[in-house]
């Protein structure tokens, strides 16, 4: 079974525990219908969209491995009974990444199947060229619009794994 990704933009108070929140907010199975507006979910596309923006399935430098791999895994903090990982990004790393997204045309450049394939990334055998521009860029797009309200609002990100 693939891995999925899914995001969630919250406003963090000051001095606010993410770990805490990660708890309270991921603690109930309705999580996603209480937060409606507010979640984004890449369901298994995500490695391609990190290797697509980074050129790697895992690794990358910030800004652009913050927009999906990148952030505070706060799993070591009591998540784990949540049955999935939870990963933080700051609202200062979330503008960061959004002015990046907003000046960063969609980098079809790096889609390449067989490299993508020889680099291990999930989900790649069930793609073809038009996945290009029917599925990553408009993903890409969409990430964009995203991590953007996200920083208009001055919220922070939680990214689930599983």
């Amino acid at each position: 079974m693939a891995l999925a990704m899914t995001y969630l933009r919250l406003p963090v108070e000051g001095g606010a525990d993410p770990g805490q929140m990660a708890r309270q907010v991921f603690g109930s199975p309705d999580w996603r219908k209480a937060h409606p507006g507010r979640v984004l979910d890449l369901a298994g596309n995500w490695q391609g969209l990190h290797y697509l923006i980074t050129g790697d399935p895992w690794e990358g430098r910030s800004p652009e491995a913050d927009v999906v791999c990148g952030g505070r895994l706060l799993t070591e903090n009591g998540t784990e009974a949540l049955g999935f990982d939870v990963i933080f990004l700051s609202q200062d790393r979330v503008k960061i990444a959004a002015d990046h997204l907003a000046n960063t045309p969609f980098p079809s450049r790096r889609f390449d199947l067989a490299a993508m394939a020889m680099a291990d990334v999930q989900g790649v055998s069930s793609w073809t060229d038009a996945a290009r521009d029917n599925l990553f860029k408009p993903s890409y797009n969409t990430l964009g619009r995203f991590f953007s309200d996200a920083s208009v609002h001055g919220e922070a990100i939680f990214k689930t794994m599983g």
